[in-house]
């Protein structure tokens, strides 16, 4: 996939229109906007490689838009930028979210993803995690089984008792 370089992007700002548009429902745009800030979408290529100057496994702070720096990376391994781009993903896009011992799934993702997987390790315990979208749904949950019991609330508390849980969710 083929970006065109804005102006210039500040990395921070960027992340946060992933966020605002997870928020919204927008899971085409959340992932088209999640995969320009990526850096390894700039490495792509050799002659994109040598136009991004920068690590492809580092969030860079900014990106350059003038004239012969355009789509060069900028500010590498100081930006907290990195920390919000896995928390969007996991958390906005992926769903994953634990608050108060509490595991929930509310993805955000693009209509044409059939089926993902986490695996998330909570202590001694073990939750694998397979969320379905057979309906091509952006988000929104129809069912939530664990270990073969479907969970109406669509939520579980984690526990630490050395399991290895099945979660199963459609969409």
């Amino acid at each position: 996939m083929k970006h065109k370089c804005p102006r210039q992007q500040y990395t921070h700002a960027a992340i946060w229109t992933v966020l605002a548009a997870a928020i919204l429902g927008l899971g085409e745009k959340a992932i088209e906007y999640y995969k320009f800030v990526n850096p390894i979408e700039h490495t792509r290529t050799i002659e994109a490689t040598k136009k991004y100057k920068v690590e492809p496994y580092v969030i860079a702070a900014d990106m350059y838009g003038g004239n012969n720096i355009a789509g060069r990376g900028g500010w590498t391994w100081y930006t907290g930028s990195s920390s919000w781009f896995n928390k969007v993903g996991i958390e906005s896009i992926l769903g994953l979210q634990i608050k108060n011992g509490i595991l929930r799934i509310s993805p955000c993702i693009p209509k044409d993803w059939k089926e993902y997987n986490i695996k998330y390790k909570y202590k001694t315990s073990i939750y694998n995690i397979k969320i379905k979208n057979p309906n091509e749904k952006n988000t929104g949950i129809n069912k939530f089984i664990m270990n073969g019991r479907e969970i109406n609330e669509k939520e579980v508390k984690l526990q630490d008792n050395g399991t290895i849980n099945q979660i199963e969710i459609e969409m």
